[in-house]
């Protein structure tokens, strides 16, 4: 394993006012919005309103930063491109984070085209379908076909990387383990920040004061409704679950106070009993995928000077096995 891949980081630094200040926001009106909204389909009919009503509020991307429409059969996405240093002959894939039912490619913009400038490639960020009209199969099947479509128009596996937050850390683990069980190439790496990976019935215990965004109880009932009739220890449903021999190099991100902070830690943990490099870093006191705070948030902007240090590692891997192999 390389050093510069597996590891263990818990930057230090003081937390910004910036970061505080959003830590008592989240947690005085977006921890007990979801806590009352989140009970039933009607309330998650408001939230999804609530979500499509800020996507239609124009954005602010920097003037070197595109956005192109893309559509994947059942459904769309978007290519982003964070400049014009852009290698075409390599992609990044990025799955959206939103519990399965909220925020579309659109809304995760803060980090597509932040990691479209730190990895020098473009992202492809899909809308796959989502609950409660689909459920975690379509998700996957999506995911799928969008890394299928990758590898037909001619970008070659290694020059692929998966990437996502939340429900889409959920997506991106589902779908390398599935790539792998159907011995269908590899991308070169994975992303997963703040990764929804453990939709058991194991009830959340940690962290469930201190997380400022995630009230526990609500994510426990979203994991009863997405899992209901499903084996909710099967991998593909349950990441956390999952044998990880043979995946490729993974980085996992989270906040120390997120009630997820451990389905990402545990994954860490079974991948590297696997034999796969993982980056693990855990951020003082950040809340739940923090990197979409980047435009005000100073750690948001950190983590991707980390991501590309990741991405870099794995460039730099990739190259000393090809010149050994040869």
């Amino acid at each position: 394993m390389s050093d510069e891949i597996d590891a263990d980081i818990h930057p230090e630094y003081p937390v910004s006012w910036q970061a505080a200040a959003l830590n008592g926001v989240l947690r005085g009106t977006m921890k007990p919005i979801s806590t009352i909204l989140l009970r039933n389909t009607a309330g998650m009919a408001v939230a999804s309103r609530l979500i499509c009503l800020g996507e239609r509020v124009p954005g602010i991307l920097p003037k070197h930063v595109t956005v192109k429409p893309e559509t994947f059969g059942s459904c769309d996405g978007e290519w982003v491109r964070g400049g014009d240093d852009i290698d075409e002959s390599k992609a990044l894939l990025y799955f959206h984070g939103g519990a399965y039912f909220i925020c579309s490619a659109a809304t995760h913009r803060p980090i597509t085209w932040r990691l479209s400038a730190v990895s020098r490639r473009p992202v492809l960020a899909l809308d796959y379908r989502q609950g409660p009209i689909h459920t975690l199969a379509h998700s996957l099947t999506d995911a799928l076909s969008a890394y299928q479509s990758l590898l037909d128009r001619g970008y070659r596996p290694q020059d692929i990387l998966l990437a996502g937050d939340s429900a889409g850390g959920h997506l991106t683990l589902a779908t390398l383990l599935a790539l792998r069980d159907q011995g269908r190439p590899l991308p070169a790496a994975a992303i997963c920040m703040s990764p929804w990976t453990d939709l058991s019935d194991a009830r959340r215990r940690v962290n469930c004061w201190a997380d400022p965004l995630l009230p526990a109880g609500r994510v426990d009932w979203l994991a009863r409704r997405w899992t209901d009739g499903l084996d909710c220890r099967d991998p593909l449903v349950s990441p956390v679950y999952g044998d990880y021999t043979g995946v490729p190099p993974l980085m996992i991100v989270t906040g120390s106070t997120e009630i997820l902070r451990d389905d990402g830690r545990r994954v860490a943990l079974s991948a590297r009993e696997n034999g796969v490099p993982v980056t693990y870093e855990e951020w003082n006191r950040m809340p739940h995928v923090f990197a979409i705070l980047a435009d005000v948030v100073p750690e948001a902007r950190l983590v991707f000077q980390h991501i590309s240090r990741f991405i870099g590692a794995v460039e730099a891997r990739a190259e000393r096995s090809g010149m050994e192999a040869a």
